[in-house]
């Protein structure tokens, strides 16, 4: 019987991790939250990060997976995840942003975009708040 008893407390206790690892932060574009905007006004929290930086990777791996931070992102705020240094085009607010210097074959630092300038961005990792109507709160 204790033995049957651990069995269950071992699988209950598994499948309470792999349910935690399964919960993400619900990542979207900042177009797709302009969007949400319109149905749902919400606060938007920006991850500013580069695809080179240490301290980046450090808060996706051990702040963005605890499922605290998880549940209270997702309740709350627009989670909008954007590289400081990536080639895509975006639109905000009207105004198009893009990285003119991009280089696609750069390994490491690359230029910085338009975007992240325009939010004031200085250093990696950056987190921007912005109120409900998109404009920025503090960093």
């Amino acid at each position: 019987m204790k033995k049957l008893l651990s069995i269950f407390a071992l699988l209950f206790t598994l499948s309470t991790a792999v349910n935690a690892q399964e919960a993400k932060i619900n990542w979207i574009s900042i177009e797709q939250a302009e969007a949400q905007m319109q149905k749902e006004p919400r606060k938007v929290l920006i991850d500013v990060y580069t695809t080179w930086c240490g301290p980046c990777k450090m808060m996706m791996k051990n702040t963005f997976t605890n499922k605290d931070v998880i549940e209270y992102i997702n309740k709350n705020y627009y989670a909008v995840k954007f590289n400081a240094e990536g080639g895509e085009d975006l639109s905000f607010k009207g105004t198009e942003y893009s990285n003119p210097g991009f280089n696609p074959s750069g390994k490491g630092r690359n230029s910085q975009h338009q975007f992240a300038t325009e939010l004031g961005v200085k250093s990696y990792p950056t987190v921007i708040y912005m109120d409900e109507k998109m404009n920025m709160m503090f960093k």
